[in-house]
């Protein structure tokens, strides 16, 4: 078999790390041909502490560390990368725990040519067992949270914009270069959206499976969506063709609020629809809540969902929205 390098950028991922080296560990795809290079960015926390127990007792499986002095995701992913002896390379986050047959699976589909660049589904599970945290992992499955990103609840195989990670030969970064470091998040979609600029294809299968740890709370969630916002919009900035529904409404709420309640200091009608809009969005939000809450005979997710959905809306519509302010500048 093929070597495959499983590549991880990672930075104060104690509680964690352990988790995903177990579950690559327990893979069904030959360990002798596989090989993990996480690229750290200089925990503080016991991250390497916890890394060098498990390289301790799991010496089958052969784990590298590399420093990511930068500390974001894009230059770790290009510094394992550049780590790598293998002809593939998977990307992993910390923050997951893969099937045991993922890289199996990973590997099939390409050898298979259904894509240039591979992925399958997150299962998102809440990183603490509070009442908070598991309504942040369901919003973060939910499709009034996370629009059409199919890779976060689709049960069919199919082309896609972008997946989560991806599984990737070696000669496709030859053809379409490193990850964008430029860029701090969305760094993904990016490289898959140069990717499918040159031609290839982007393949989510639902066979590929993991779990993902979502944010544990609201504040969290707040500082990864209003990165993730951000991002996007510098991003966007230029690839302004790739712009996607979705990615819109957000800062369009968000803006129509501005405008209403600046108007509505002088204005009856802009009051007027400033209180329509805002309770249409409440209803909805509740709405959702309540319905959810009673599939699953949960009363605190009848609360938390509309917060952690909101928290979601709103960190990256305000912060796509400045993101877009900042993009005005000259390049």
């Amino acid at each position: 078999m093929s070597l495959v390098s499983i590549v991880i950028p990672c930075y104060n991922e104690q509680a964690t790390i352990s988790l995903l080296l177990e579950a690559l560990d327990s893979q069904t795809y030959p360990r002798p041909d596989m090989e993990v290079i996480i690229a750290d960015g200089m925990s503080t926390d016991g991250t390497r502490q916890e890394i060098a127990k498990f390289q301790q007792e799991h010496p089958a499986l052969r784990v590298k560390v590399i420093d990511n002095p930068k500390r974001i995701i894009p230059s770790g992913l290009n510094r394992a990368i550049e780590a790598a002896e293998g002809e593939y390379i998977i990307r992993v986050d910390a923050h997951s725990t893969p099937y045991p047959d993922y890289i199996a699976n990973c590997i099939s589909a390409l050898e298979g040519g259904l894509g240039d660049n591979v992925g399958g589904v997150w299962e998102i599970r809440p990183s603490r067992q509070t009442w908070i945290a598991r309504a942040i992992a369901s919003a973060a499955a939910h499709p009034l949270a996370v629009g059409d990103a199919r890779y976060r609840y689709t049960d069919h195989a199919q082309l896609a914009d972008t997946i989560p990670f991806g599984a990737f030969r070696r000669s496709l970064i030859e053809r379409v270069g490193m990850f964008d470091e430029t860029l701090e998040a969305n760094e993904d979609y990016e490289f898959n959206l140069r990717v499918r600029l040159a031609g290839g294809k982007i393949w989510l299968d639902p066979r590929i499976r993991s779990v993902y740890f979502a944010r544990p709370t609201l504040k969290s969630l707040a500082r990864q969506y209003g990165r993730y916002g951000y991002w996007k919009a510098q991003m966007l900035r230029r690839y302004p063709k790739s712009i996607r529904w979705r990615q819109m409404l957000p800062p369009l709420f968000v803006l129509s609020l501005l405008i209403l309640g600046i108007l509505s200091l002088w204005l009856t009608s802009a009051r007027f629809l400033l209180g329509f809009e805002i309770s249409a969005y409440l209803l909805i939000l509740l709405g959702t809540g309540i319905v959810d809450g009673l599939k699953r005979h949960s009363v605190s997710l009848a609360l938390g969902l509309p917060l952690a959905i909101a928290t979601m809306h709103f960190a990256w519509g305000t912060a796509n929205l400045w993101g877009y302010i900042r993009t005005l500048r000259p390049v």
